[in-house]
């Protein structure tokens, strides 16, 4: 099946709401990562979100330049393309953007899928994520509501991180402490600000504690537990039940038991990077070990071409980060999920 349209990823974001499954988001930065993403889909039977972060977008841009929007772009006309040749559906998203960023990244791409919608076609991208973690919240909403319009006049799905998550990702950064918890507060007034849809339709990263990367034991608290909290504090205000849409953030590394009870509570996409650049990475490491005096011409000799050839170890690498796709879709509930 192609890129899924809105119709259709409205409709995967529903399907995994009313079954407590959610949607692996698996960050790439290259064609080889796309297909490594797609393959993992393909070989869990279940659909996907790929998502592209500003980071990943200037790598794909190239390093002359490191054009961001142009990156973007490119891949994801190229996943139009290939994506065909998969039985999945995916959407096409983009990955934290801060303030600084807003005018370089995902303002433009609003553009360009704001002229193929004006066109009679579908949006670029299905959705984007604007990151105002760093901002007041006040601000924050109000960049927000601004984005919603532009999103929803496109027919593309923004996701908003309302409080901080931790560690780093593409030199945004906050600390590991007692403010990387929503309050019922922060949920409400995201409510009263953005909506609860008939605004336009969108993604919730509220904090539970998350960090990016994978920390050791003890040194992170997540408290999947209070998405409850918050679903319920605006339920009982405004009287829609189950109002959000949750994005469960920094998942790499989380436990199954965490996993488990974030989709209960209305997490429906779960964002995976650092633990796919390892299975990525992991083989190619294998390999260059192994086969050391082939990919160097050590002392004099000559290597040999086959174990240099990017496609050899290009391969492992591909192999590698499917399979922990495949292993998200399963810990998310999603594998066998496709929409036929």
């Amino acid at each position: 099946m192609p890129i899924a349209t809105p119709e259709v990823y409205n409709e995967m974001l529903d399907r995994a709401k009313a079954g407590k499954f959610a949607y692996p988001a698996i960050n790439v930065t290259s064609t080889q990562t796309l297909h490594a993403a797609l393959r993992g889909f393909a070989e869990a039977e279940s659909d996907g979100i790929i998502q592209i972060s500003t980071g990943g977008a200037e790598f794909l841009g190239g390093q002359y330049q490191k054009e961001m929007v142009t990156g973007a772009v490119a891949l994801a006309e190229f996943a139009h393309i290939v994506a065909e040749k998969y039985p999945v559906t995916v959407a096409l998203h983009t990955d934290h953007c801060p303030k600084d960023k807003l005018d370089g990244y995902v303002r433009p791409l609003l553009a360009v899928s704001e002229e193929r919608v004006k066109a009679g076609g579908n949006p670029l991208f299905q959705s984007h994520m604007w990151d105002g973690s760093a901002e007041t919240l006040a601000d924050n909403l109000a960049i927000g509501q601004e984005l919603l319009e532009r999103a929803r006049a496109a027919r593309i799905i923004l996701e908003v991180e309302i409080t901080p998550t931790g560690g780093e990702e593409d030199g945004v950064s906050h600390e590991i402490n007692d403010s990387l918890y929503t309050t019922v507060d922060d949920a409400i007034r995201t409510a009263e600000a953005l909506g609860l849809g008939e605004k336009g339709r969108y993604l919730l990263a509220a904090s539970f504690g998350n960090v990016h990367g994978v920390y050791k034991p003890g040194n992170v608290v997540l408290r999947p537990d209070l998405l409850k909290e918050l679903s319920d504090g605006v339920a009982a205000k405004f009287g829609k039940a189950s109002p959000f849409d949750f994005v469960f953030h920094g998942g790499s590394g989380s436990t199954a038991e965490e996993i488990a009870t974030a989709l209960e509570n209305g997490v429906v996409k779960m964002n995976l990077d650092t633990d796919t650049q390892y299975a990525f990475t992991r083989p190619v490491a294998d390999h260059m070990f192994r086969n050391y005096d082939g990919v160097l011409k050590v002392d004099g000799e000559v290597g040999s071409k086959k174990t240099y050839d990017p496609r050899t170890w290009g391969k492992l690498a591909e192999a590698g980060m499917a399979r922990r796709v495949t292993e998200a879709c399963g810990n998310l509930r999603s594998t066998g999920t496709r929409i036929k």
